[in-house]
């Protein structure tokens, strides 16, 4: 079992989600950062959707009352183990009564803590995912508190697991500020220059940017959108349209742009331009406060593309580690 000695600003236990339920409006929730998540998982010898621990800005205290194999990827949080520095993305080995401890990110904002074995928690829906939003999922529907207790599953001991370290080339670079997005549904909507400019201008992150979605500042929208008499069904503001479904990634045009991410409700009136393509949903969640991030017009061909890159780099990292 592991003890939280301290929760650090937000931690969740996360895997690889919940798909499958969008008809009934329950998002997949899940890691925000599903690569990040996965190499950990790899490093310790657990399928890719056993649950770890996602940490934002600052991790946490744990207190370990049996040895374990572990590792963490994502942010850098300087994690110090009995207050000696261990490796990021490497698997490292812990003993019984150790302490691991998190400081704030210095890059990036969301840290991922696998365990050999996985976090053991009660599935809800196919998943340990946790959905705060309705307390559902995870350990107890909710944010990690002091004084709880992990317990970890059972697992097989891989003693030649320790010292395993991802290669320098598949560490991602947290700096980046473009992440890239397919057009629609409801481009149609802006003007030929409201288009160029929302995918011209510097985006800057809000302080509203968490697992439901990123609100970004920037130039007045209103003007972007074509005039038009709003339909039947569709809210007054130039913005509405009639209700349609948000995918996971899109980028709706409520006030300012705000991207839907993991825990985002499912369906609404406003429009959405654009959709993340699935490999920068990861980059976005890295992006901290105040950062400035663009837009990227590429087509589904490109996005297509990209996927395959990333998921035949997890393959490697998958055989290997």
């Amino acid at each position: 079992m592991i003890d939280v000695l301290n929760p650090g600003l937000s931690t969740t236990v996360q895997d690889a989600g919940r798909p499958g339920h969008y008809h009934i409006g329950m998002p997949p929730s899940g890691a925000m950062d599903q690569f990040a998540h996965a190499v950990a998982n790899y490093l310790v010898g657990n399928d890719e959707d056993a649950a770890t621990l996602e940490m934002t800005y600052q991790g946490c205290d744990l207190e370990f009352g049996e040895s374990a194999l572990i590792a963490v990827t994502g942010a850098d949080m300087s994690p110090t183990l009995d207050d000696e520095p261990i490796p990021t993305w490497t698997a490292v080995e812990v003993d019984a009564g150790q302490e691991l401890s998190f400081e704030f990110s210095q890059d990036g904002v969301r840290s991922y803590l696998a365990v050999a074995g996985g976090f053991d928690v009660p599935e809800v829906m196919g998943s340990s995912s946790t959905y705060t939003l309705i307390g559902l999922g995870g350990y107890e529907g909710r944010e990690l508190e002091a004084g709880d207790t992990l317990q970890v599953a059972d697992h097989e001991s891989r003693p030649e697991q320790v010292g395993t370290a991802v290669p320098d080339e598949h560490v991602p670079d947290y700096s980046s500020i473009d992440v890239r997005v397919v057009m629609g549904l409801c481009d149609y909507r802006l003007t030929d220059e409201g288009r160029e400019r929302f995918l011209d201008a510097d985006w800057k992150v809000s302080d509203e940017a968490d697992r439901v979605g990123y609100r970004f500042e920037g130039p007045d929208i209103t003007d972007m959108f074509e005039e038009r008499d709003q339909p039947f069904g569709a809210g007054t503001d130039v913005t509405n349209v009639v209700d349609l479904g948000y995918p996971i990634g899109s980028i709706q045009m409520a006030g300012q742009p705000i991207v839907l991410m993991r825990d985002a409700v499912t369906g609404g009136g406003y429009a959405t331009v654009g959709t993340l393509i699935s490999t920068d949903r990861g980059t976005l969640s890295q992006c901290r406060v105040h950062s400035t991030v663009n837009f990227q017009a590429v087509d589904v061909d490109t996005a297509l593309e990209v996927r395959a890159a990333q998921d035949e780099t997890l393959q490697t990292l998958r055989d290997t580690l």
